[in-house]
């Protein structure tokens, strides 16, 4: 799905408006839209949680912050969970503010903390072990894929790959207009097909992916 630079604008501008806030960025308004109009096609119980986990770039909010050129993960899990009927019965503005609100939670002091209790209690999580209705972002808009050239021509398109794909992984990365998205989300063709018919969702996506030589594609799997 294709979020022109304008609809990212729109949506920011109306969850900040929401929240009374100028807290909520460009991809936590964006994420929080798609997290609710998901939620609301798949018509689960109200009572069922859903969980929304965006991957933090810990680089600069370490203490020092680690240099511009290091190589390696320096990234980790934040992880928001609320009940899908509370997630419905606000704008998708409070949404975004759940995300903007654990993300910054995630300081040194709570990384610090997290890694010393993992060095004493090693666990390694399984995706086969996470929950239903868990969302996954994976990527960032602030990634400039399109700069590098490997000898075949500068890329026209991001995409996650069929072998990196499992029901609600997200992949976000940056349109070719300055400060648009393309969205890459796995979900099954019921829910895709939903999204597609969904009104409100669709208010804020352009129906076309500008991007010459490439076409939006839908891929199912079984």
């Amino acid at each position: 799905f294709h979020f022109s630079r304008e609809n990212v604008s729109k949506l920011k501008a109306k969850a900040n408006h929401q929240m009374n806030t100028t807290k909520i960025s460009s991809l936590q308004a964006v994420l929080a839209h798609l997290w609710q109009s998901v939620i609301r096609c798949r018509r689960l119980d109200h009572s069922e949680e859903t969980t929304f986990e965006v991957s933090i770039d810990m680089r600069k909010r370490l203490n020092p912050p680690l240099p511009e050129g290091f190589f390696g993960n320096a990234i980790y899990p934040a992880p928001t969970t609320i009940k899908t009927g509370e997630l419905l019965k606000h704008g998708f503005g409070w949404a975004a503010l759940q995300i903007n609100k654990t993300i910054a939670t995630h300081d040194h002091e709570k990384l610090k903390c997290i890694y010393e209790n993992w060095m004493k209690e090693p666990e390694v999580p399984k995706l086969g072990d996470l929950p239903s209705n868990y969302f996954m972002l994976n990527g960032s808009p602030q990634f400039n894929v399109y700069k590098y050239d490997f000898g075949w021509g500068k890329p026209i398109a991001h995409r996650g790959g069929v072998g990196n794909l499992l029901d609600g992984k997200i992949t976000v990365a940056p349109g070719l207009e300055e400060g648009s998205m393309i969205v890459e989300i796995c979900l099954s063709s019921e829910t895709i097909q939903a999204l597609e018919e969904d009104i409100i969702f669709g208010e804020f996506v352009n129906n076309t992916t500008p991007m010459v030589g490439v076409e939006r594609t839908i891929r199912s799997r079984i």
